[in-house]
């Protein structure tokens, strides 16, 4: 699957109030400035449009619209290929002249077409960010987009490197498999929120863990790699019910974030913390490894269920 790792460098133009949790509201302002940059038919609803199927916002906001989803899926939502990772801070209120760094990883094919993500954001500067000051939103300008230390973008010259600015992310890890009994460390660096027999946890066993990554990987491969790998689901579930929690460090953490879509405040709630695994984790490390880098759970396009992992002796 092709990767895209990309991080947006903004500088506040007035002060701004923003949310304490920040990846709806640079959601929310990225699909509508999208919309602005690559829409043809203003006026036209996207479910009616003529060019649905071919156009960058659908395939990227509204992918039911833009595609029929692969029979791997099995009748479950097809994921989109990007995710906003917002500026990792619990400020809320901003002076003018403030630079903030937003993320932006994209999945698949979407990478052919970074310059119009670019301008997407630049666009979102002109629209506005946060709570209205004096009857207007916070402007920003985008200074420059960086690939890791590299500046692909800078405002300066307005031109785009393309070179190399996506890679294939693989499942197969050539990292040295875990063998025997280790520690496991999960860190959830956003909040996650994770369905399990129809009801949100808000603790973590691995078993739930792994049936949670193994839904991401497998919906991620099918619809933007080379299809859904072949693994065996039921016996990693199965081995991942025999690791035990050695240390839990969960809490449950609730916010507001405001809809477009249904024009009201919603709330919602994740798990936050860390959780440490005691057991045998051969096998589990290219999952691991992949979903560190793809988030998991719901909403991971809002930045949601970022993990870190770190592996004890």
């Amino acid at each position: 699957m092709l990767y895209g790792s990309y991080r947006f460098q903004c500088r506040l133009e007035n002060d701004a109030v923003l949310p304490f949790y920040k990846g709806s509201t640079f959601r929310g302002v990225f699909g509508i400035a999208l919309k602005k940059v690559v829409c043809a038919l203003k006026r036209q609803k996207c479910e009616n449009c003529l060019l649905r199927t071919r156009c960058l916002y659908t395939q990227v906001f509204e992918t039911s619209l833009a595609a029929e989803p692969p029979e791997e899926l099995r009748g479950s939502a097809v994921p989109h290929p990007f995710i906003i990772e917002p500026p990792v801070t619990g400020y809320t209120d901003f002076k003018a002249g403030a630079r903030l760094a937003c993320g932006l990883l994209l999945f698949g094919e979407v990478n052919r077409n970074l310059p119009y993500f670019i301008y997407a954001f630049d666009r979102m500067g002109k629209i506005g960010i946060g709570r209205k000051i004096d009857g207007r939103r916070a402007g920003y300008t985008l200074e420059r987009v960086l690939q890791g230390e590299r500046v692909i973008y800078d405002s300066a010259d307005q031109h785009v490197s393309l070179e190399d600015t996506c890679w294939e992310l693989k499942l197969h890890s050539k990292k040295k498999k875990l063998n025997g009994h280790r520690q496991l460390k999960i860190v959830l660096e956003t909040p996650l929120r994770l369905k399990f027999k129809n009801h949100f946890q808000a603790e973590l066993p691995f078993h739930i863990l792994v049936r949670a990554m193994l839904r991401r990987v497998s919906a991620l491969l099918a619809c933007y790699g080379a299809g859904e790998p072949d693994l065996d689901y039921r016996g990693l579930v199965r081995q991942a019910e025999d690791i035990r929690i050695s240390d839990n460090r969960l809490d449950w953490f609730d916010w507001r974030r405001y809809s477009n879509r249904q024009n009201q405040a919603m709330l919602m709630g994740g798990m936050i913390g860390s959780v440490t695994y005691e057991g045998n984790f051969a096998g589990y490390l290219p999952l691991l490894d992949f979903c560190s880098r793809v988030h998991i759970g719901k909403q991971t396009s809002f930045g949601l269920g970022k993990i870190h992992l770190q592996v004890g002796p």
